[in-house]
């Protein structure tokens, strides 16, 4: 009797595929192994020339107590000497003479006091005793200029007024110095204010500390042209 293998149970029919499942797995095996990193282990180096640190022991020592200085001796000086004590009637001997100073007769120091000389050549404003014009003051002298100015024709044709205010100096003399223009509507209103101060009588000079002293001043001029 001949026997016979059924198909389906031989084994050397799966050999092929079980071979291939087997490789498989080695190969998975495989690239699992190189994929796998392992945790870095830090690893110190030992200091081979490190050694022990010695100490070094002090000993402790207790400072003596100082005793202290005894005080030293202060030597007081005495004075020996005796006040003479007189009465009243004892006459005493002197090398003053008082027989030249009478009971009655006063004695008075005078003091010679020397004026103080002003040597600062710069003007005043305000001084002791202000100058004077023709016995009147700053208004009086105002008057005397607006008296004394002719209104310039280019002005009045060209209908220009104001007023123009004028600084100048008393001298020690009396005369008019520094005159300047402060403000003007106008160089011809300020040309015809000026040239009447240049014409100006003599002041009476300021003074102080009884010495002449130069005085400035402030002076406005009104143009007005009247219909």
């Amino acid at each position: 009797m001949e026997l016979k293998k059924n198909p389906k149970v031989d084994v050397n029919n799966k050999r092929t595929v079980l071979l291939e499942i087997g490789l498989c797995l080695a190969l998975l095996i495989v690239i699992a192994v190189f994929l796998y990193t392992p945790k870095e282990v830090t690893v110190e180096k030992i200091d081979m020339n490190y050694g022990p640190v010695e100490e070094q022991i002090t000993e402790i020592t207790r400072q003596e107590e100082q005793k202290p200085e005894p005080p030293k001796k202060t030597e007081i000086t005495v004075i020996t000497d005796v006040l003479n004590i007189v009465t009243n009637d004892e006459k005493i001997e002197t090398g003053f003479d008082f027989a030249e100073f009478d009971e009655n007769v006063e004695i008075i120091q005078q003091v010679a006091v020397e004026e103080e000389s002003i040597e600062d050549d710069q003007p005043f404003v305000k001084v002791e005793e202000m100058p004077s014009f023709q016995g009147g003051d700053i208004s009086t002298f105002r008057n005397w200029v607006q008296s004394k100015v002719r209104y310039p024709q280019i002005a009045q044709e060209n209908n220009i007024s104001g007023r123009v205010f004028l600084m100048f100096v008393v001298e020690r003399d009396g005369t008019l110095t520094n005159i300047q223009v402060l403000q003007a509507p106008d160089s011809s209103l300020s040309d015809e204010a000026v040239r009447v101060l240049k014409t100006s009588p003599k002041w009476k000079p300021g003074k102080q500390r009884n010495q002449t002293v130069r005085v400035k001043y402030t002076l406005p001029i009104d143009f007005r042209i009247q219909n």
